[in-house]
């Protein structure tokens, strides 16, 4: 008998990493268990073959959404036909709630007996609150990465589980580990080393990508022998190799693997990223960073009406500081990205506050315990198996 058929919807890099631990763990837990559904490249290196590419989806705000509206919304009756013509015994949707959420919608409006799972609670708590009522229309349960998020979720009637972010169950980088990628990529030791991230989606990259260009520059006389490291996400190669190659930086490409992703995050001595998730990789790298982030102008002004929290960066929300410098819009100048940097590429004071607030955050997301992809997987596991005892 086979067993349970998992239909899973991840729609950037961000989830396809989250679904590919989810598969991995839950067939760990319960061997034979299937999948189906839509994922990039680490979920099917884990094993599923996807219904298309994910970076036809790999768009954010209104101004990118709009003139690619008419294919992602083909794209998400192509998905939702295909859960209904599936009928697994429970979707699970990652991320991604703009397009996730609506199939999620769309399959209860159909098939109410589908089971919905959402990895990754909303932002209810810095934002437009009242997604969560709506989200229970049509969710029944969600995995939260955060410790404060499931009693927003259960107070509308969803079930929730802390399952810890995934960052941190990844292992400590060691010293032999750092100096092995600086050398094979021709990084001397004593250099200075910045780690640049614009983002996964194109419409963020062409907005900050060549702001950070320009803080790089004005960096390089300041830190002699400095270097430049790009982790490139898969969904927008060209544009990053392209904006930065007259810097002569190392790029580490998609097809050299997560491993050696991880390992730039931490053989770096400092970072300057798209503010997102990718703070939390360097905090697991131990490395400081600065957050910076352009939105379009129309998603900028609708945003700040709605925002109720006073930082959007995770390791300081996580850990209770302002640590980690943080410049949006007109606030992120390449004069203020570069002085921010520069502090964080020596030994000063700031530098070190943010390793402890790094620290700290990661033990709030779950290290040192059980893996959260597994409790993650236990999670979804359990409402299987309470659904499988309800009477027929």
């Amino acid at each position: 008998m086979s067993g349970p058929l998992i239909y899973l919807v991840a729609g950037e890099p961000s989830g396809d990493r989250l679904g590919a631990a989810l598969m991995r763990a839950l067939m760990a837990e319960r061997p034979g268990i299937r999948f189906a559904g839509l994922g990039g490249r680490e979920m099917q290196a884990a094993g599923l073959v996807p219904l298309f590419d994910i970076a036809e989806l790999s768009v954010m705000g209104l101004t990118e959404v709009l003139p690619r509206l008419p294919a992602i919304l083909r794209r998400l009756g192509q998905v939702t036909g295909d859960v209904l013509a599936t009928r697994p015994d429970a979707l699970v949707t990652i991320d991604s709630p703009s397009f996730g959420l609506r199939v999620a919608r769309r399959v209860r409006a159909a098939a109410p007996a589908i089971p919905t799972i959402h990895y990754v609670a909303p932002s209810v708590w810095a934002w437009r609150p009242g997604r969560a009522a709506k989200m229970a229309r049509y969710v029944d349960h969600v995995l939260a990465l955060l410790p404060f998020e499931p009693p927003y979720m259960e107070a509308v009637g969803m079930t929730c589980d802390f399952v810890g972010h995934p960052i941190a169950e990844r292992p400590p980088v060691t010293e032999a580990e750092r100096a092995a990628f600086r050398a094979r990529h021709g990084i001397a030791a004593e250099a200075p080393l910045l780690l640049i991230a614009p983002g996964s989606r194109r419409g963020e990259v062409s907005r900050i990508l060549p702001v950070f260009a320009e803080t790089a520059r004005r960096l390089t006389p300041l830190h002699a022998g400095l270097r430049l490291v790009v982790p490139v996400a898969e969904t927008v190669a060209d544009a990053v190799t392209r904006g930065l190659a007259a810097l002569a930086p190392v790029f580490v490409m998609p097809e050299m693997g997560e491993a050696e992703k991880r390992l730039a995050f931490a053989a770096a001595d400092a970072g300057l990223v798209a503010s997102g998730t990718v703070t939390l990789e360097m905090a697991a790298g131990g490395t400081p960073h600065v957050a910076a982030y352009r939105a379009a102008p129309v998603t900028a002004m609708i945003v700040r009406r709605l925002l109720r929290v006073q930082t959007a960066n995770l390791v300081n929300l996580a850990s209770g500081t302002r640590a980690v410098p943080e410049f949006y819009q007109e606030a992120a100048t390449p004069d203020a990205l570069a002085r921010a940097v520069s502090r964080l590429l020596t030994d000063t004071s700031e530098r070190a506050a943010q390793i402890a607030a790094a620290d700290a955050a990661l033990g709030a997301l779950g290290r040192g315990g059980e893996a959260p992809s597994r409790r993650a997987a236990r999670s979804v596991l359990r409402v299987l198996d309470r659904r499988a005892a309800q009477p027929a």
